[in-house]
């Protein structure tokens, strides 16, 4: 028989794109496969959604809201799959992706294999999903996909793997204290535990990007305490297998380059980073602004530069969201008189 796939996604009030999730989870063309919900604390209709589906394939674990980490967590425990297929409640699978990994998978044979997939960004209509290459869309050593994360600020989105039990049993479970970077710590771990990584360009994943308060874009002070600690672990990862100039050196790039999530409010986090970096060699310096942000530090200081960023990324993302929503609201009805 072949191996059994457990999808596993955690649920806080995605009702919005729930539907289309699993639709896109129940079209997988891999026979053998098992889905596990998580309904974390939802306050919207997600549980009653998520409740439409349950059958002998679709199981479905309810609990309070505790963030994403522990309700993956809840979710492993129940899983009974050779292999894990994370899934946000917002992103979308292409229906031949999980069987395209798994027919790489079978023809290694090596559990402690880690494999990757092609994956594109998109707002509404993932057909629409812009697929961009960068230096991770290759087969990889474990410290060197590390480097070139850290180095160049890649990063592979958390659907995109496939991970075998053994590999996620020797990773360990998600670090329930983290709610910022958590994908990326947790799959830093399994990277660390790796043999390889094998990019499969044939499969495909969609990221959804269309709502502007995600946990990865949050400023709280809770956030930005996580994100310096997964940082920290991304770091001790790395060094684990390879402590040397090299490596040293990517990992004060990777300090670098998420310095702006701290600069100029939080001191004591800019002092923890300057502290780690010394550690390791080398020496911070403060963000460079787009020329047209430098402008307004120079005449009005780098928190009101930083806000004003901020507020720019926001309105013209919101622009973006709101013209491509328009067209898919579109595309919709369209598709719906073609059908009557």
């Amino acid at each position: 028989m072949k191996s059994l796939v457990s999808i596993i996604i955690p649920c806080y009030n995605a009702a919005k794109w729930l539907k289309e999730t699993i639709e896109s989870v129940l079209s997988q063309t891999w026979p053998n496969k098992e889905i596990i919900i998580v309904d974390d604390g939802s306050t919207d209709n997600s549980l009653k959604i998520v409740r439409q589906y349950k059958s002998n394939l679709v199981k479905i674990i309810t609990q309070e809201n505790k963030g994403a980490p522990a309700a993956r967590n809840a979710a492993l425990k129940h899983s009974c799959g050779d292999y894990i297929q994370w899934l946000d409640a917002d992103d979308i699978l292409a229906p031949d992706k999980i069987e395209r990994q798994m027919e790489v998978a079978c023809s290694i044979a090596n559990p402690k294999v880690l494999l990757s997939c092609s994956w594109g960004k998109f707002f509404y209509r993932h057909w629409k999903a812009k697929f961009v290459p960068d230096s991770l869309w290759h087969d990889l050593t474990p410290v060197e996909w590390l480097i070139t994360s850290f180095k160049k600020s890649y990063w592979m989105s958390s659907s995109a793997w496939l991970v075998s039990r053994t590999l996620t049993e020797l990773a360990g479970p998600w670090d329930e204290r983290l709610s910022m970077n958590q994908d990326g710590e947790y799959f830093c771990r399994v990277i660390a535990k790796s043999d390889n990584i094998v990019f499969v360009p044939e499969a495909r994943e969609y990221v959804r990007r269309s709502h502007l308060g995600s946990v990865s874009r949050s400023r709280s002070r809770k956030a930005l305490e996580s994100h310096f600690l997964s940082k920290a672990l991304c770091i001790s990862y790395l060094l684990s297998l390879e402590n040397d100039e090299r490596t040293r050196k990517a990992c004060v790039k990777f300090l670098q380059n998420g310095l702006s999530y701290y600069y100029p409010d939080h001191a004591d986090l800019l002092e923890k980073a300057n502290d780690l970096a010394h550690e390791l060699g080398g020496e911070l310096s403060p963000p460079v602004l787009r020329r047209k942000f430098s402008i307004v530090k120079t005449v009005f200081g780098p928190v009101f530069a930083n806000v004003t960023r901020r507020l720019w990324w926001r309105a013209r993302h919101s622009i973006a969201i709101g013209w491509d929503k328009l067209l898919y609201e579109i595309s919709k009805k369209n598709n719906k008189l073609l059908q009557q």
